[in-house]
């Protein structure tokens, strides 16, 4: 998603006129205002996703420097809502009062949740997505999300890769390419929308959230976006300064300058080797 066209506002706002605009347009697309509207609700959720995002100053900076796709990958929709509150904006501004309330976050469901649930669910007093006046009309609901781990080289992170995995679905297999952005650390997860568990009552299917692994390697070691592999140097060339050659994980050959009296586990830095995410 686009999150700051979704708010009507510049990459370069302030906070403060970031919630002007969240508030104005939560205010506008509201399901209390809207009963029974599902371009309404659809809106109110993106302005709100937009809004959970860019007014967390880490999500935001993460945002500007991976762009949406590089975001989406790093973030599910639980995480990008956990703690997020709408009606402390109301409540701020005066604006409140309505018949619903929401609180985003959380751990949801088995398999983590929809922080829109409450537009999908019957019951729950919401008059948005169906629920208003004289009861409920059932709706079709998402199906669950599922999660997978996923184990890479530290040569994929390195690069970027591809992966082929393979999910058991209705009694056969179901293969599906993965591809892994070049800098993953280990924990992250990607999100592969609408590729998790069908829907029981004919609604979307699921999302599928893969959990990365970055296996060990027999040479080199990670400490963030730099790669550290150990070099013996001889006593008498340690003293005297040497050159030693170096070979990195993509299999290039570096000459590395040793100088004279260097000091045991000492660090020296060969440059334009790192694990970097791709911007």
């Amino acid at each position: 998603m686009e999150y700051y066209k979704i708010l009507g506002v510049e990459k370069a706002a302030s906070a403060a006129e970031i919630k002007k605009s969240y508030r104005k347009l939560a205010l506008k697309y509201h399901p209390d205002k809207n009963p029974d509207n599902k371009e309404a609700e659809d809106k109110f959720k993106q302005i709100s996703e937009a809004y959970a995002v860019l007014s967390d100053e880490k999500k935001r900076q993460e945002y500007d420097t991976y762009g949406s796709a590089g975001f989406q990958q790093r973030y599910s929709q639980e995480d990008i809502f956990r703690g997020f509150d709408i009606n402390d904006i109301f409540n701020q501004f005066g604006g409140g009062g309505g018949r619903t309330s929401f609180r985003f976050g959380g751990q949801g469901g088995a398999a983590g949740g929809n922080p829109f649930d409450f537009f999908s669910q019957a019951g729950g007093g919401a008059q948005g997505g169906g629920c208003g006046g004289g009861g409920c009309r059932p709706q079709p609901v998402k199906g669950q999300d599922q999660t997978y781990e996923l184990a890479v080289s530290l040569e994929d992170v390195l690069h970027g890769a591809e992966k082929n995995i393979s999910l058991r679905r209705d009694g056969g297999n179901q293969n599906i390419a993965v591809k892994v952005p070049k800098g993953i650390e280990s924990g992250k997860r990607l999100r592969l929308s609408g590729k998790g568990a069908p829907s029981p009552s004919g609604g979307p299917p699921g999302d599928l959230y893969l959990k990365v692994t970055v296996q060990p390697h027999s040479s080199f070691t990670r400490d963030g976006d730099n790669l550290i592999t150990e070099k013996k140097v001889p006593f008498s060339q340690a003293c005297l300064g040497t050159a030693v050659e170096i070979t990195s994980l993509d299999e290039r050959k570096f000459k590395l300058k040793v100088p004279a009296g260097v000091q045991q586990e000492a660090k020296l830095r060969i440059k334009d080797m790192a694990c970097r995410p791709v911007p």
